[in-house]
């Protein structure tokens, strides 16, 4: 196939493959429709390097390109017609703006000129996609496109990454574009691009606090792990024997098997010896972390009087709970490298914290905890259970994406990493049922040569499990592991914490989820006896290709989950 005009010349659907091909995109995920026919003929006609994914729904291919994104460290990108298509993909940009995940979202549009004469699925997408995404704009003239593209991938991966949305009108796609302005930055491909390092009078500052502490501790979020800043970390962390937590996003950030990482802390995956241990900071450092509701336990751990470096690369995010004694606003992996140096230039070196010392006990009560419910043979099979045997089947190097329902608070504080890096990660920013089997499906996707497990609830499973379907188009060899409670047990638990056990509209009836994806052709199993549970997770993992797990599980509501406002 080549392209069709002997004088080279581009429309704007050619020239939008060409300018994502520049931007070293290899992956598209997307579902079709009349006002992207241009692009699609585009796609068939040109020679590119681009692999188009079909999905089933607008959704699944937002989160397809999300989890793509987090385990390359490239732009996600998801396409979707007109009307329809651009309000279903809403979600998955949302959730990736918030994550500081960079997915492109690139929604067909009726022709400029039918505009105000009510062409069917005509809709505001500009107004819509505004508060819901770092940047976006809908493209008004064919010779804008390659400008508007760049400006695209400029804005998600400069600064703190996010999401973006282009509107691509059908006539838009028909005209003319001038092919000599086919380029793009190669910085752009990946993210974060240009990173901004720290004013070293600032560092100076941040050091001298953490000196100054008996015992801090340092809080992570995404933000280690967003910059590549695992290595430097754990060279500052073990200079100065320094107590480590990470919130649900900040997994990643130095393996959890290491002497001196308690692991999660917080609201979600958080346990009670987690937050006596934060409580006992007298100074706590924030590095790519927002310090939000659910790190701080309604900013209640660590207290407001707790003395506070902040370190981030988003400078608004910096005092914006707590009063904060030193902020720097840097990339992590650079404020880190700086916070080396300078340590390497004292004359005398700290003694260290003990940091490693103190976690260890906390372990200890974490684990003490955690081993007789792993252990238990009751029927519901405990999650703790189906924990516990998963980390005793996968190697140290695949990866988890997990639903923010059921599996969430269990595989934070639980499934202990072993390695850095994103290895584990959910959809903590808004939490939308529905996640984790896209999410998986794009992070095969960008890593084939590891293993992708995907967990969820039954609630999620029925949002996406049309997609069952890509998956076995695709043959991609997917572990799915569904909780099955027939219960949103999130909200159940919540009814039974805080509303006296009145329990309304959140029960529904089983189904049988092993049959379901047989019928896809999924090859699949139902576990109800927990001696059963690892054997069966071990041959599912180590199937040649999709498979699926349905594990009858103990309602959250009746469980010892790691929820802070539950266990209170």
């Amino acid at each position: 196939m080549s392209d069709k005009k002997a004088d080279n010349q581009l429309n704007g659907a050619e020239a939008l493959v060409r300018m994502l091909e520049a931007h070293g995109v290899r992956h598209i995920f997307g579902l079709c429709g009349d006002t992207t026919l241009p692009f699609y003929d585009a796609l068939y006609r040109l020679d590119h390097k681009i692999e188009h994914i079909l999905t089933r729904d607008e959704r699944s291919a937002a989160y397809m390109a999300d989890g793509y994104a987090r385990v390359t460290k490239k732009v996600g990108v998801c396409e979707g017609p007109s009307g329809g298509g651009a309000t279903y993909i809403l979600p998955g940009l949302v959730e990736a703006g918030e994550s500081s995940v960079p997915i492109l979202a690139i929604t067909s549009d009726v022709g400029v000129a039918s505009r105000g004469h009510y062409p069917l699925t005509e809709l505001d997408q500009e107004g819509l996609m505004r508060p819901l995404t770092k940047w976006n704009a809908v493209i008004p003239k064919s010779d804008m496109l390659p400008d508007m593209v760049r400006t695209a991938f400029r804005k998600m991966t400069t600064g703190r990454p996010g999401s973006a949305h282009l509107g691509l009108p059908i006539d838009v796609q028909r005209d003319p574009v001038n092919p000599d302005q086919i380029w793009a930055d190669p910085r752009h491909e990946t993210y974060p691009a240009y990173p901004m390092g720290p004013d070293e009078s600032e560092i100076e500052a941040a050091l001298n606090a953490i000196l100054s502490a008996k015992f801090p501790i340092v809080v992570c979020g995404g933000g280690i792990v967003l910059a590549g800043g695992e290595a430097e970390f754990q060279t500052f962390v073990e200079s100065l024997d320094i107590a480590v937590a990470t919130t649900v996003s900040g997994q990643g950030s130095m393996a959890e098997t290491h002497p001196n990482c308690v692991g999660v802390v917080g609201s979600n995956g958080g346990v009670p010896a987690t937050r006596e241990f934060l409580e006992q900071a007298d100074l706590v450092v924030f590095i790519g972390c927002r310090a939000g509701s659910v790190t701080t336990e309604r900013w209640r751990v660590p207290s407001k009087s707790t003395r506070i470096v902040h370190i981030d690369s988003d400078a608004e995010v910096i005092s914006a709970s707590y009063p904060t004694e030193v902020g720097v606003a840097s990339d992590a992996r650079l404020a880190l490298a700086a916070l080396n140096r300078q340590l390497a230039l004292r004359d005398a070196r700290p003694a260290g914290f003990g940091g490693a010392a103190n976690v260890a006990v906390t372990k200890e009560k974490k684990w003490s905890a955690f081993r007789p419910l792993a252990e238990s043979l009751d029927r519901p099979i405990k999650p703790e259970r189906t924990i516990a045997a998963l980390r005793a089947v996968l190697d140290d190097d695949a990866i988890i994406v997990a639903d923010p329902g059921t599996p969430c608070p269990y595989v934070s504080a639980y499934y202990e990493l072993r390695t850095p890096g994103r290895t584990l990660f959910s959809n903590r920013a808004h939490g939308a049922l529905g996640y984790s089997m896209s999410a998986a499906m794009g992070a095969y996707t960008g890593r084939p040569d590891k293993k992708v497990v995907a967990l969820m609830g039954d609630g999620s499973f029925g949002f996406t499990c049309g997609e069952l379907e890509t998956v076995v188009r695709k043959k991609m060899p997917i572990t799915f592991i569904v909780f099955s409670n027939s219960v949103f047990g999130w909200i159940k638990a919540g009814q039974r914490a805080g509303f006296g056990e009145r329990y309304y509209s959140v029960d529904f009836d089983r189904s049988d989820h092993a049959a379901i994806a047989s019928a896809f052709g999924v090859k699949s199993w139902k576990v109800e006896d927990p001696e059963q549970l690892q054997s069966v997770l071990k041959q599912a993992v180590e199937h040649d290709g999709p498979t699926l797990v349905d594990v009858i599980s103990q309602p959250l509501n009746e469980a010892a989950a790691p929820v802070s406002e539950w266990i209170a």
